[in-house]
Protein backbone atom coordinates (compact mmCIF):
# COMPACT_ATOMS: atom_id res chain seq x y z
CA UNK A 1 0.00 0.00 0.00
CA UNK A 2 1.36 3.18 -1.17
CA UNK A 3 1.29 6.18 1.59
CA UNK A 4 -2.27 8.80 0.73
CA UNK A 5 -2.27 12.15 2.47
CA UNK A 6 -5.14 13.93 3.55
CA UNK A 7 -6.14 17.32 3.82
CA UNK A 8 -9.17 19.21 5.14
CA UNK A 9 -10.70 22.86 4.46
CA UNK A 10 -10.16 23.38 8.36
CA UNK A 11 -6.24 23.42 7.74
CA UNK A 12 -5.75 19.23 9.28
CA UNK A 13 -3.16 17.19 7.14
CA UNK A 14 -3.58 13.02 7.91
CA UNK A 15 -1.28 10.20 6.34
CA UNK A 16 -2.99 6.99 5.47
CA UNK A 17 -2.42 4.40 2.85
CA UNK A 18 -3.87 3.55 -0.19
CA UNK A 19 -5.69 0.61 -1.27
CA UNK A 20 -7.66 1.66 -4.43
CA UNK A 21 -6.60 3.98 -7.57
CA UNK A 22 -3.56 6.06 -7.85
CA UNK A 23 -3.55 10.17 -7.98
CA UNK A 24 -5.32 13.16 -6.45
CA UNK A 25 -8.81 14.03 -5.95
CA UNK A 26 -11.08 16.44 -4.47
CA UNK A 27 -14.70 16.08 -3.12
CA UNK A 28 -17.00 16.69 0.22
CA UNK A 29 -16.12 14.47 3.17
CA UNK A 30 -19.10 12.90 4.94
CA UNK A 31 -19.45 9.73 7.18
CA UNK A 32 -21.96 6.66 6.90
CA UNK A 33 -22.95 4.86 9.50
CA UNK A 34 -24.43 1.79 7.93
CA UNK A 35 -23.00 -1.54 8.71
CA UNK A 36 -23.25 -3.44 5.79
CA UNK A 37 -23.29 -2.65 2.49
CA UNK A 38 -20.13 -1.17 1.42
CA UNK A 39 -20.17 -2.14 -2.37
CA UNK A 40 -23.71 -0.32 -2.87
CA UNK A 41 -23.18 2.89 -0.83
CA UNK A 42 -19.43 3.24 -3.14
CA UNK A 43 -21.69 2.74 -6.52
CA UNK A 44 -24.64 5.08 -5.28
CA UNK A 45 -24.54 8.09 -7.44
CA UNK A 46 -25.72 9.92 -5.21
CA UNK A 47 -22.30 10.21 -3.43
CA UNK A 48 -20.58 11.71 -6.60
CA UNK A 49 -18.61 14.57 -5.38
CA UNK A 50 -18.12 13.01 -1.54
CA UNK A 51 -15.84 10.84 0.36
CA UNK A 52 -17.54 8.74 2.53
CA UNK A 53 -15.66 8.14 5.43
CA UNK A 54 -17.76 4.01 7.46
CA UNK A 55 -17.70 3.76 11.03
CA UNK A 56 -17.82 0.70 10.77
CA UNK A 57 -14.10 -0.19 11.01
CA UNK A 58 -13.67 -3.22 9.01
CA UNK A 59 -14.36 -3.36 5.26
CA UNK A 60 -13.83 -5.34 2.61
CA UNK A 61 -14.21 -8.65 4.13
CA UNK A 62 -17.43 -10.28 1.45
CA UNK A 63 -15.89 -8.50 -1.53
CA UNK A 64 -17.68 -7.18 -4.27
CA UNK A 65 -20.04 -8.64 -7.25
CA UNK A 66 -21.93 -7.44 -10.31
CA UNK A 67 -25.31 -8.31 -8.83
CA UNK A 68 -25.47 -5.73 -6.11
CA UNK A 69 -23.59 -2.94 -8.16
CA UNK A 70 -26.52 0.64 -7.71
CA UNK A 71 -24.69 1.77 -11.03
CA UNK A 72 -22.64 0.78 -13.88
CA UNK A 73 -19.43 2.61 -11.61
CA UNK A 74 -18.72 4.05 -8.73
CA UNK A 75 -18.55 7.75 -8.49
CA UNK A 76 -17.92 8.61 -4.86
CA UNK A 77 -14.41 10.71 -5.19
CA UNK A 78 -13.16 7.88 -2.77
CA UNK A 79 -13.36 5.81 0.91
CA UNK A 80 -11.66 5.93 4.12
CA UNK A 81 -12.04 2.81 6.06
CA UNK A 82 -10.31 2.17 9.58
CA UNK A 83 -9.31 -1.35 8.32
CA UNK A 84 -9.44 -2.89 4.79
CA UNK A 85 -9.58 -6.63 4.78
CA UNK A 86 -8.48 -7.53 0.83
CA UNK A 87 -9.04 -11.49 1.38
CA UNK A 88 -12.59 -11.57 0.98
CA UNK A 89 -14.92 -14.31 2.21
CA UNK A 90 -18.05 -15.12 0.29
CA UNK A 91 -19.52 -17.23 -2.11
CA UNK A 92 -21.28 -14.66 -4.44
CA UNK A 93 -17.73 -12.78 -4.44
CA UNK A 94 -16.04 -11.92 -7.50
CA UNK A 95 -13.89 -9.12 -7.13
CA UNK A 96 -12.29 -7.17 -4.02
CA UNK A 97 -13.51 -3.84 -2.83
CA UNK A 98 -9.77 -2.48 -3.68
CA UNK A 99 -9.95 -3.96 -7.49
CA UNK A 100 -13.56 -2.61 -7.95
CA UNK A 101 -12.49 1.31 -6.89
CA UNK A 102 -9.23 0.87 -8.89
CA UNK A 103 -11.55 -0.58 -12.18
CA UNK A 104 -13.53 3.09 -11.39
CA UNK A 105 -10.61 5.15 -10.52
CA UNK A 106 -12.07 5.90 -7.05
CA UNK A 107 -9.45 6.52 -4.27
CA UNK A 108 -9.32 3.84 -1.33
CA UNK A 109 -8.04 5.25 2.18
CA UNK A 110 -7.37 3.24 5.28
CA UNK A 111 -5.40 2.81 8.28
CA UNK A 112 -6.64 6.33 9.98
CA UNK A 113 -9.16 6.74 12.70
CA UNK A 114 -12.20 6.98 11.26
CA UNK A 115 -13.50 7.88 14.09
CA UNK A 116 -11.86 10.57 15.00
CA UNK A 117 -12.69 12.12 11.51
CA UNK A 118 -16.29 11.50 12.08
CA UNK A 119 -16.31 13.61 15.36
CA UNK A 120 -14.75 16.34 13.47
CA UNK A 121 -17.34 16.26 10.41
CA UNK A 122 -20.37 15.94 13.42
CA UNK A 123 -18.53 18.92 15.48
CA UNK A 124 -17.60 20.99 12.31
CA UNK A 125 -19.80 19.80 9.68
CA UNK A 126 -19.20 18.49 6.02
CA UNK A 127 -16.40 19.75 4.34
CA UNK A 128 -14.17 19.92 1.68
CA UNK A 129 -11.20 17.98 1.34
CA UNK A 130 -8.60 16.43 -1.06
CA UNK A 131 -6.45 13.23 -0.92
CA UNK A 132 -3.75 12.59 -2.90
CA UNK A 133 -1.07 9.50 -3.24
CA UNK A 134 1.13 11.97 -5.40
CA UNK A 135 1.21 15.71 -3.32
CA UNK A 136 2.12 15.32 0.09
CA UNK A 137 3.03 19.06 1.26
CA UNK A 138 0.34 21.07 3.08
CA UNK A 139 0.98 24.34 0.63
CA UNK A 140 0.85 22.06 -2.17
CA UNK A 141 -2.71 20.37 -0.83
CA UNK A 142 -4.00 23.61 0.10
CA UNK A 143 -3.51 25.13 -3.14
CA UNK A 144 -5.12 21.83 -5.36
CA UNK A 145 -7.98 22.24 -2.66
CA UNK A 146 -8.33 26.04 -3.26
CA UNK A 147 -8.59 26.31 -6.64
CA UNK A 148 -11.05 23.01 -6.96
CA UNK A 149 -14.87 24.04 -7.31
CA UNK A 150 -16.74 22.89 -4.18
CA UNK A 151 -19.37 20.53 -4.53
CA UNK A 152 -22.28 22.93 -4.60
CA UNK A 153 -20.78 24.52 -7.37
CA UNK A 154 -20.93 21.51 -9.78
CA UNK A 155 -23.63 19.72 -11.52
CA UNK A 156 -22.90 16.30 -10.75
CA UNK A 157 -25.72 15.29 -12.22
CA UNK A 158 -24.84 15.73 -15.66
CA UNK A 159 -22.31 12.97 -14.90
CA UNK A 160 -24.31 10.50 -13.60
CA UNK A 161 -27.63 10.45 -15.52
CA UNK A 162 -28.49 7.99 -18.21
CA UNK A 163 -27.63 9.29 -22.02
CA UNK A 164 -30.59 7.38 -23.48
CA UNK A 165 -33.55 5.96 -22.56
CA UNK A 166 -33.89 1.89 -21.56
CA UNK A 167 -36.92 0.18 -19.79
CA UNK A 168 -35.96 -1.78 -16.56
CA UNK A 169 -36.38 -5.53 -16.69
CA UNK A 170 -35.82 -6.15 -12.97
CA UNK A 171 -37.92 -6.78 -9.77
CA UNK A 172 -36.58 -7.42 -5.92
CA UNK A 173 -33.59 -9.94 -5.29
CA UNK A 174 -34.89 -13.29 -4.74
CA UNK A 175 -32.81 -14.91 -2.26
CA UNK A 176 -33.95 -18.24 -3.06
CA UNK A 177 -33.17 -18.45 -6.90
CA UNK A 178 -30.09 -15.89 -6.26
CA UNK A 179 -30.95 -13.52 -8.51
CA UNK A 180 -33.89 -10.98 -9.39
CA UNK A 181 -37.35 -11.32 -10.14
CA UNK A 182 -38.83 -10.88 -13.83
CA UNK A 183 -41.67 -7.68 -13.01
CA UNK A 184 -45.03 -8.47 -13.70
CA UNK A 185 -46.76 -4.76 -14.29
CA UNK A 186 -49.82 -2.66 -15.35
CA UNK A 187 -48.82 0.28 -15.29
CA UNK A 188 -46.15 2.56 -17.32
CA UNK A 189 -44.08 5.67 -15.78
CA UNK A 190 -41.12 7.34 -16.52
CA UNK A 191 -38.00 7.64 -13.91
CA UNK A 192 -36.51 10.80 -14.71
CA UNK A 193 -32.85 9.91 -13.81
CA UNK A 194 -30.63 12.57 -12.12
CA UNK A 195 -28.73 9.70 -10.63
CA UNK A 196 -30.67 6.31 -10.07
CA UNK A 197 -30.45 3.82 -7.87
CA UNK A 198 -31.09 0.06 -9.37
CA UNK A 199 -32.53 -0.74 -6.46
CA UNK A 200 -35.15 2.07 -6.43
CA UNK A 201 -36.17 0.53 -9.88
CA UNK A 202 -36.36 -2.64 -9.01
CA UNK A 203 -39.26 -1.62 -5.62
CA UNK A 204 -40.97 0.39 -8.60
CA UNK A 205 -41.28 -2.53 -10.93
CA UNK A 206 -42.19 -5.17 -7.88
CA UNK A 207 -45.49 -2.61 -7.21
CA UNK A 208 -46.33 -3.34 -10.36
CA UNK A 209 -44.98 -0.38 -12.85
CA UNK A 210 -43.01 -0.61 -16.05
CA UNK A 211 -40.56 1.78 -16.02
CA UNK A 212 -38.82 3.51 -18.61
CA UNK A 213 -35.58 5.73 -17.31
CA UNK A 214 -34.53 8.94 -19.59
CA UNK A 215 -31.85 11.88 -19.56
CA UNK A 216 -32.60 14.39 -16.77
CA UNK A 217 -32.49 16.41 -20.28
CA UNK A 218 -35.72 15.03 -21.11
CA UNK A 219 -37.81 17.63 -21.53
CA UNK A 220 -41.28 18.37 -20.00
CA UNK A 221 -43.31 19.22 -23.09
CA UNK A 222 -42.54 15.68 -24.26
CA UNK A 223 -42.98 13.56 -20.57
CA UNK A 224 -46.74 15.58 -20.78
CA UNK A 225 -47.52 14.89 -24.19
CA UNK A 226 -46.64 10.99 -23.38
CA UNK A 227 -49.28 11.13 -19.92
CA UNK A 228 -51.89 12.93 -22.15
CA UNK A 229 -51.39 10.26 -25.15
CA UNK A 230 -51.68 7.56 -22.05
CA UNK A 231 -48.30 6.34 -22.90
CA UNK A 232 -47.50 6.66 -19.17
CA UNK A 233 -49.63 6.99 -16.07
CA UNK A 234 -46.40 9.01 -14.23
CA UNK A 235 -43.10 10.46 -13.42
CA UNK A 236 -40.92 9.52 -10.51
CA UNK A 237 -37.91 11.70 -9.63
CA UNK A 238 -34.95 10.07 -9.09
CA UNK A 239 -32.58 10.65 -6.07
CA UNK A 240 -28.80 12.24 -7.08
CA UNK A 241 -25.97 14.13 -6.09
CA UNK A 242 -25.25 17.55 -5.29
CA UNK A 243 -26.75 20.72 -4.20
CA UNK A 244 -30.27 21.23 -5.36
CA UNK A 245 -30.55 24.72 -5.28
CA UNK A 246 -27.84 24.74 -8.56
CA UNK A 247 -30.48 22.29 -10.45
CA UNK A 248 -32.24 25.34 -12.30
CA UNK A 249 -33.09 23.61 -15.72
CA UNK A 250 -34.57 20.66 -13.37
CA UNK A 251 -37.23 23.21 -11.96
CA UNK A 252 -38.48 24.68 -14.23
CA UNK A 253 -39.08 21.39 -15.70
CA UNK A 254 -40.89 20.00 -12.84
CA UNK A 255 -42.68 22.95 -12.40
CA UNK A 256 -44.39 22.67 -15.71
CA UNK A 257 -45.06 19.05 -15.15
CA UNK A 258 -46.69 19.75 -11.45
CA UNK A 259 -48.97 22.75 -13.32
CA UNK A 260 -49.83 20.11 -15.75
CA UNK A 261 -51.27 17.67 -12.93
CA UNK A 262 -48.94 14.82 -13.33
CA UNK A 263 -48.93 12.43 -11.01
CA UNK A 264 -45.49 11.90 -9.58
CA UNK A 265 -43.32 10.71 -6.73
CA UNK A 266 -39.85 11.61 -5.62
CA UNK A 267 -37.10 9.73 -3.45
CA UNK A 268 -34.18 12.18 -1.86
CA UNK A 269 -33.12 14.84 -4.50
CA UNK A 270 -36.35 14.63 -6.33
CA UNK A 271 -38.47 14.95 -2.96
CA UNK A 272 -36.28 18.06 -2.57
CA UNK A 273 -36.27 19.39 -5.85
CA UNK A 274 -40.37 19.25 -5.43
CA UNK A 275 -40.20 21.25 -2.57
CA UNK A 276 -38.41 24.24 -4.52
CA UNK A 277 -40.35 24.02 -7.19
CA UNK A 278 -43.45 24.90 -5.04
CA UNK A 279 -41.47 27.58 -3.85
CA UNK A 280 -39.72 26.23 -0.88
CA UNK A 281 -36.07 26.70 -1.00
CA UNK A 282 -33.91 23.41 0.69
CA UNK A 283 -31.16 24.25 3.32
CA UNK A 284 -28.01 22.42 4.32
CA UNK A 285 -27.41 20.45 7.06
CA UNK A 286 -24.28 20.70 9.35
CA UNK A 287 -23.12 16.79 8.57
CA UNK A 288 -26.23 15.44 6.58
CA UNK A 289 -27.87 12.04 7.13
CA UNK A 290 -26.12 9.28 6.31
CA UNK A 291 -26.88 5.54 7.39
CA UNK A 292 -28.93 2.41 8.13
CA UNK A 293 -30.32 3.10 11.12
CA UNK A 294 -32.19 6.38 11.13
CA UNK A 295 -35.74 6.43 12.92
CA UNK A 296 -38.76 8.02 11.21
CA UNK A 297 -42.56 8.35 12.29
CA UNK A 298 -45.25 8.01 9.66
CA UNK A 299 -47.15 10.75 10.72
CA UNK A 300 -50.72 8.94 9.72
CA UNK A 301 -49.94 5.87 11.56
CA UNK A 302 -47.92 6.80 14.30
CA UNK A 303 -45.52 4.02 13.00
CA UNK A 304 -41.58 4.21 13.88
CA UNK A 305 -39.75 2.96 11.00
CA UNK A 306 -35.96 2.34 11.00
CA UNK A 307 -34.66 3.51 7.30
CA UNK A 308 -31.91 4.23 5.31
CA UNK A 309 -30.78 8.06 4.63
CA UNK A 310 -28.02 9.82 2.24
CA UNK A 311 -28.54 13.26 2.01
CA UNK A 312 -27.01 16.37 3.01
CA UNK A 313 -30.06 18.98 2.48
CA UNK A 314 -33.58 19.32 3.58
CA UNK A 315 -36.58 20.66 2.78
CA UNK A 316 -38.01 23.76 5.04
CA UNK A 317 -40.74 23.61 7.78
CA UNK A 318 -42.33 26.17 5.57
CA UNK A 319 -43.66 23.56 2.95
CA UNK A 320 -46.45 22.75 5.52
CA UNK A 321 -47.88 25.90 3.48
CA UNK A 322 -48.61 23.51 0.33
CA UNK A 323 -48.76 19.93 1.72
CA UNK A 324 -49.03 17.51 4.14
CA UNK A 325 -46.35 16.49 6.00
CA UNK A 326 -46.20 12.84 6.28
CA UNK A 327 -42.82 11.87 7.85
CA UNK A 328 -40.38 12.79 10.62
CA UNK A 329 -37.09 12.11 11.67
CA UNK A 330 -36.89 11.36 15.27
CA UNK A 331 -33.08 12.07 15.46
CA UNK A 332 -33.56 16.04 14.54
CA UNK A 333 -37.17 16.28 13.73
CA UNK A 334 -36.50 17.31 10.02
CA UNK A 335 -39.38 16.62 7.48
CA UNK A 336 -38.88 13.27 5.74
CA UNK A 337 -42.05 13.14 3.83
CA UNK A 338 -44.90 14.98 2.51
CA UNK A 339 -48.48 14.58 0.47
CA UNK A 340 -48.77 18.05 -1.25
CA UNK A 341 -52.29 19.20 -1.25
CA UNK A 342 -53.37 20.29 -4.30
CA UNK A 343 -51.56 17.43 -6.87
CA UNK A 344 -51.07 13.69 -7.01
CA UNK A 345 -47.80 14.17 -5.76
CA UNK A 346 -45.79 12.31 -2.45
CA UNK A 347 -42.16 12.58 -1.99
CA UNK A 348 -39.78 11.06 0.59
CA UNK A 349 -35.82 12.14 1.81
CA UNK A 350 -35.39 8.89 3.27
CA UNK A 351 -34.61 6.26 0.98
CA UNK A 352 -37.63 3.38 1.40
CA UNK A 353 -35.36 1.08 -1.24
CA UNK A 354 -32.98 0.64 1.52
CA UNK A 355 -29.39 -1.20 0.15
CA UNK A 356 -27.98 -1.34 2.36
CA UNK A 357 -30.61 -0.80 5.21
CA UNK A 358 -33.91 -2.01 6.57
CA UNK A 359 -37.20 -2.33 4.16
CA UNK A 360 -39.99 -1.06 6.79
CA UNK A 361 -40.34 2.49 4.03
CA UNK A 362 -41.09 -0.38 1.00
CA UNK A 363 -45.03 0.72 0.92
CA UNK A 364 -44.40 4.24 -0.38
CA UNK A 365 -43.80 2.38 -3.74
CA UNK A 366 -47.28 0.44 -3.08
CA UNK A 367 -48.78 4.08 -2.23
CA UNK A 368 -47.50 5.60 -5.24
CA UNK A 369 -48.53 2.34 -7.50
CA UNK A 370 -51.79 2.76 -5.99
CA UNK A 371 -52.39 6.47 -6.82
CA UNK A 372 -51.41 5.94 -10.33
Amino acid sequence: MSKVSLYFENGLLLEAKSFGAEGTSVGECVFNTSLTGYQEIATDPSYAGQFVTFTMPEIGNVGCNAQDMESQGAHCKGVIVRTYQDRPSNFRCEETFAELLKKHDVLGITNIDTRYITKMLRDEGAMMMVASTQIHTVDALKKVLDETPRIEEINYIEEVSTKEPYIHKEARYNIGSFDYDKPQTTKKIIALDFGIKRSILNELTHAGMEVTVVPNSMQAEEIIAKVESQEIDGVFLSNGPGDPLILKEEQEKIKKLIAAKIPMFGICLGHQLLSISHGHDTYKLQFGQHGGNHPVQNQETNVVEITAQNHNYNVPTSIKEVATVTHINLFDQTIEGVKYNDAPIISVQHHPEASPGPHESAYVFEQFSEML
